[in-house]
C-alpha cells in the first residue's frame, strides 16, 4: 500500500488530511506548510562470484518474496556508506568477508513490508571473497547456492530489481 493511503495526519500540526502531491512525491500540509518527501531508501546487493564465476544466490526466509532466490544484501543504515552496508550485510547473512567490491548498476524497486510500500534504490556490486570456508546462511536467509548466470531461472527470483540486475549481468557477461 502506498504511503499516501496510510498517512492521514500532519506530523507538524496534527491536522487532517495531509494531501499527497504526486507530481513531486511529497506530503504538504495545507494548514502549517509541513512538507515530507517520499524518497528512495538505499539498499545494496552483492553479485558474489566464486572461482568458476558462478553467482552466489540466497533464498529469502521472510516476506516479501519468501522462499525465492535473491542476491545477498540489504538496507543501508543511516550514516552508512553503501560499501560499508554491503560488507556488514554479507557478514551478517553469510559470515563472509568481501575482498573486492566493484560497483555494477542500480535499479529502483518497490518493497512492500507489513502492508506498506517502501521505495528503494538497489545498488548492485560485483564482489569477490578470498575463501568460502565460513559460508553459512544466517539472519534472514534460509539457504544459498551457486549458479552460473545462464542457469538462473528468472521466475525463481522474487524481487523485480534483482531480476533486472541479473538480466543486466547476463547481457554484459
Amino acid at each position: 500500500m502506498h504511503p499516501k493511503h496510510r498517512f492521514q495526519y500532519c506530523p507538524g500540526c496534527g491536522k487532517a488530511p495531509i494531501p499527497f502531491h504526486e507530481e513531486n512525491g511529497c506530503f504538504l500540509c495545507d494548514n502549517c506548510g509541513f512538507q515530507f518527501f517520499i524518497n528512495a531508501a538505499a539498499a545494496v546487493a552483492a553479485i558474489i562470484l566464486d572461482e568458476e564465476n558462478r553467482i552466489l544466490f540466497t533464498r529469502r526466509a521472510k516476506p516479501p518474496a519468501a522462499d525465492t532466490l535473491d542476491l545477498p544484501g540489504g538496507f543501508a543504515d543511516i550514516n552508512e556508506s553503501a560499501e560499508n552496508a554491503l560488507k556488514r550485510e554479507i557478514k551478517e547473512e553469510l559470515d563472509l568477508e568481501l575482498s573486492r567490491i566493484d560497483y555494477f548498476t542500480s535499479q529502483p524497486n518497490h518493497y512492500t513490508y507489513n502492508g506498506l510500500t517502501y521505495y528503494t534504490l538497489d545498488l548492485a556490486y560485483i564482489c569477490r571473497v578470498d575463501n568460502f570456508d565460513n559460508l553459512k546462511a544466517r539472519d534472514d536467509i534460509k539457504g544459498c547456492e551457486f549458479l552460473k548466470a545462464h542457469e538462473v531461472k528468472m521466475e525463481k527470483i522474487g524481487l523485480d530489481s534483482i531480476k533486472q540486475i541479473i538480466t543486466n549481468y547476463k547481457y554484459l557477461y
